[in-house]
């Protein structure tokens, strides 16, 4: 009948049609089951990664959260490259121009980039956490939070300070909270004249009882030092649960019972003096005389 008709093109025209439109319904079909898989996956990823790190004390939330995100876009982008494999669609230039962009785009922001990688450098390496104390450089403060890309400081005077990742993983970080317990030093000097053995010892009984420093370890003394003016010895000390509160408190602590002690102890805690000798070959000093000022030989 399609012969003697004369429409056998236009059937095979229209079978073929309904072929590729039949591929074309199984290849979104399964690409839409694909990415309910891939999407159902993550959530399973996810699951199991918590009940990973929670028997991990070591591993906070915050590093938790981020391998996740990191796990999730890599199974997103292995998972693209998947699906376009199926479409048989050609990779090679899809490549090369991401391949370039990403050159492009690594110039423009090299610095940005280098602070996230240096930021997932901390938070896998953890030389501090939210909540210590810290130096950095030439800052220092309380760890207010720690992103992808920056650490944030409170400081002693209120100021917050953001410092870019990158800055942090290449300067000298002091961690003061980490042990939980800091030492403090307190430079106190006594007269050249002074039985240094007994200031040692008066010193050390004047800080042994105080209430902002710990009994143990016990608090040391020791000579550090030949000033201009005095022997400098080393009051040290520690205190727990470090904090600029509790350091500065403990060596006020320190100085106000030094100084107590060695007043009843008659030990002085000598000024800045400096002195000065004649050399023997040029005679030596020579006294003025104010009363033989304008005074002249007959």
């Amino acid at each position: 009948m399609v012969v003697l008709w004369g429409v056998e093109d236009a059937v095979l025209r229209e079978l073929s049609r309904a072929q590729v439109r039949a591929r074309v319904l199984v290849r979104v079909a399964i690409t839409m089951g694909f990415v309910a898989v891939v999407y159902v996956g993550t959530g399973v990823l996810d699951d199991a990664l918590d009940r990973f790190t929670d028997g991990h004390d070591g591993i906070t939330d915050h590093q938790t959260e981020v391998m996740f995100r990191i796990l999730q876009i890599t199974l997103y982008i292995g998972a693209l490259i998947v699906i376009l494999g199926f479409w048989n669609l050609d990779l090679s230039g899809l490549l090369i121009g991401a391949g370039f962009a990403g050159i492009v785009l690594g110039m423009a922001a090299r610095q940005t980039l280098g602070s996230v990688i240096a930021g997932l450098v901390l938070m896998f390496s953890r030389p501090f956490e939210i909540g210590d104390w810290v130096q950095v450089g030439d800052k220092q403060g309380i760890v207010t939070d720690i992103t992808i890309v920056n650490t944030r400081l409170q400081t002693f005077d209120g100021e917050y300070v953001m410092l870019p990742n990158d800055v942090v993983g290449s300067s000298e970080i002091v961690n003061r909270s980490r042990k939980g317990r800091l030492r403090v030093h307190v430079s106190v000097g006594v007269d050249y004249e002074t039985d240094v053995e007994h200031a040692m010892d008066v010193a050390k009984n004047a800080v042994s009882d105080l209430d902002d420093v710990l009994s143990v370890p016990r608090p040391q003394v020791v000579l550090s030092s030949f000033g201009d003016s005095a022997i400098v010895m080393d009051v040290r000390v520690w205190i727990d649960k470090p904090s600029s509160r509790r350091h500065w408190r403990a060596q006020t602590a320190v100085i106000q019972s030094v100084k107590t002690a060695f007043d009843d102890a008659g030990i002085k805690i000598p000024f800045p003096q400096r002195e000065i000798a004649g050399r023997a070959e040029t005679g030596g000093f020579r006294v003025h005389d104010p009363g033989t000022d304008g005074e002249t030989d007959d």
